[in-house]
């Protein structure tokens, strides 16, 4: 015996103005009773330590607890039997019931902070016999209604590199004919947009045989008046 979520859409992504829309599947061998199935739908901030990062984050994990965002159970059927076999019964759900209240954020997965949101279903069979239920996480993406519709102003900063400004061990060479790179970047763009810029290089001792450029991602978490 056994019941598990299958999601209208193969890749679970869902925004927060449609329905949340599947079948909950039963195979069992021969019919069973039940008290009610019900479907909840629960989304929450969480604060999460892992390996390198404990050290950073693990004085605020005890403070910070997960913060709710949307926790909600729904009746798909009322008590009755289920016969042998596989039964499928669909379901429709509403993800967002008040616009002014709830606020759906992005499904987001990294080091230190997860946004989740998952949908469970049970059903009960009473104080004899163990409850069945199964869990699957859907994939929450912003409504264009939701995102700037105007265009965020470019932050661009100066910045400079010489032989002087690096920590690693140099080539002789540049060590003594030196060499100066300059350029500005965009501090702050949309995501979806292209992260802009611009690079000279005025000089350099040796040949410049390929220029990379690397983007790394920062997490940081406020909580009071400490980041």
């Amino acid at each position: 015996m056994s019941v598990h979520l299958k999601l209208s859409r193969p890749n679970r992504i869902y925004r927060p103005s449609e329905l949340l829309e599947g079948k909950i599947i039963v195979k069992t061998q021969s019919s069973i009773s039940h008290y009610g199935i019900r479907l909840t739908i629960k989304g929450s901030v969480n604060l999460q330590v892992r390996g390198g990062s404990a050290g950073v984050v693990e004085s605020f994990y005890g403070v910070i607890k997960p913060i709710p965002i949307v926790k909600r159970t729904v009746e798909v059927q009322s008590s009755r039997k289920i016969g042998s076999g596989t039964t499928e019964i669909p379901f429709s759900l509403n993800l967002r019931q008040d616009e002014d209240l709830e606020r759906f954020y992005e499904t987001f997965h990294r080091a230190d902070i997860s946004i989740q949101y998952l949908l469970t279903v049970d059903i009960s069979r009473g104080y004899l016999h163990k409850s069945l239920s199964a869990t699957t996480e859907f994939i929450i993406e912003s409504d264009k209604g939701d995102l700037l519709q105007r265009p965020i102003p470019p932050e661009m900063v100066i910045f400079y590199i010489t032989q002087d400004t690096q920590r690693h061990p140099l080539l002789p060479e540049l060590k003594s004919g030196g060499f100066r790179v300059t350029g500005k970047i965009c501090t702050q763009c949309s995501l979806s947009s292209p992260l802009n810029g611009e690079l000279t290089v005025e000089r350099s001792a040796v040949p410049i045989q390929s220029i990379d450029i690397q983007l790394f991602r920062v997490e940081s978490i406020l909580h009071g008046e400490k980041l």
